[in-house]
């Protein structure tokens, strides 16, 4: 944990190193707070308190740039390490068909109209 001794401080400091895992913030002057939250990025930030955004399973934890990538926790973690799989699957009853290779009769016919038409 590093501490600033000014508001202006902070944001320097941040900024002058690789992105953080996490922003502490203790005091109670909420327009310092939004001042702080505003001009720096950070995985994420808890005010008040050194370790209680880890212990929230509603909220993601997880870092950005060299402190870490994606979000971790419950659904958030699920996401994370997970990946679709999206499988499509057409109706053998579509009308889709008829503009696929091997081209005979009407759908010949129909291709040739759509070649024309482009």
């Amino acid at each position: 944990m590093v501490t600033a001794d000014t508001l202006e401080a902070a944001p320097a400091f941040i900024h002058a190193r690789d992105r953080p895992l996490a922003l502490y913030w203790f005091g109670n002057d909420r327009a310092k707070q939004k001042t702080v939250l505003a001009q720096t990025i950070s995985g994420g930030v808890c005010i008040n308190d050194a370790m209680g955004h880890y212990l929230q399973e509603k909220l993601p934890f997880g870092g950005v740039g060299a402190s870490g990538r994606g979000h971790y926790h419950g659904e958030y973690g699920f996401k994370t390490f997970s990946k679709e799989k999206p499988v499509f699957v057409q109706s053998r009853f579509s009308g889709a068909s008829m503009v696929y290779p091997p081209f005979t009769g009407f759908s010949r016919r129909f291709v040739n109209f759509l070649r024309k038409m482009a």
